[in-house]
């Protein structure tokens, strides 16, 4: 698949292009679901993650990104096409809700699965509430969930900017949250809070934004 023929060009060249530090990779699984959630301040998060993790990850993508025209058009669709990723409509609420089904389904069948609790990237570059998508997800496939914290990666492709450049990136891959038998006795919806403030708290730990305490509003003119 594309995946497979990409990956081994573009990693090593991505490392030299960003020389990005990554860390704790020996955390993620090697095998089996897992959830990698991530802070999100940049378009290109979604390409730096699926370059430096040790194993195929997909994440839900924007419709756009798989409908755009020329040269630049195919080169998005074949990347989110290549790393798996789920399109979705985030403009339509049913939508939205069916990709998650989609994302339960590549987790049962075993697939390493990336989210922004977050919703949408900081415009900000404070890290915002995460909403309870990413539990629910844990708590319904039984898998555990591996906080990404991402630094640098804003000063590649800057809020406004066109076109990417070099910048200074970390990717520390966390110690990962086990679910599973943890909350048997807890009601759902508390559950799902709990489990979600947990993996913000870790990427909070890892990244050392500002925390605003609040959850983010996607503005009308982000990409992502």
């Amino acid at each position: 698949m594309l995946y497979e023929t990409l990956h081994p060009i573009l990693a090593p060249l991505a490392k030299v292009i960003w020389r990005p530090t990554v860390i704790g990779t020996h955390n993620v699984p090697a095998s089996g679901p897992v959830i990698l959630a991530s802070n999100h301040c940049s378009f290109v998060d979604s390409i730096v993650i699926p370059l430096t993790s040790p194993r195929q990850v997909a994440f839900l993508a924007k419709a756009e990104y798989f409908t755009g025209t020329g040269v630049k058009g195919w080169i998005s669709r074949e990347w989110f096409a290549g790393v798996g990723s789920i399109p979705v409509n985030r403009d339509d609420p049913r939508a939205a809700a069916e990709s998650l089904d989609l994302a339960l389904a590549h987790l049962k069948g075993g697939g390493a699965f990336g989210i922004y609790p977050e919703g949408t990237r900081s415009r900000d570059g404070r890290l915002y509430r995460g909403k309870t998508g990413v539990a629910w997800l844990a708590l319904e496939a039984g898998c555990p969930i591996v906080p990404v914290g991402l630094t640098g990666t804003d000063q590649i492709q800057p809020v406004g900017s066109k076109f990417p450049s070099r910048a200074k990136i970390t990717v520390e891959f966390g110690q990962p949250i086990e679910v599973a038998g943890r909350f048997e006795d807890v009601p759902l919806g508390r559950a799902r809070r709990v489990i979600t403030d947990e993996v913000m708290a870790a990427i909070l730990a890892m990244t050392g934004q500002e925390w605003a305490g609040e959850y983010n509003q996607r503005h009308p003119e982000s990409p992502a």
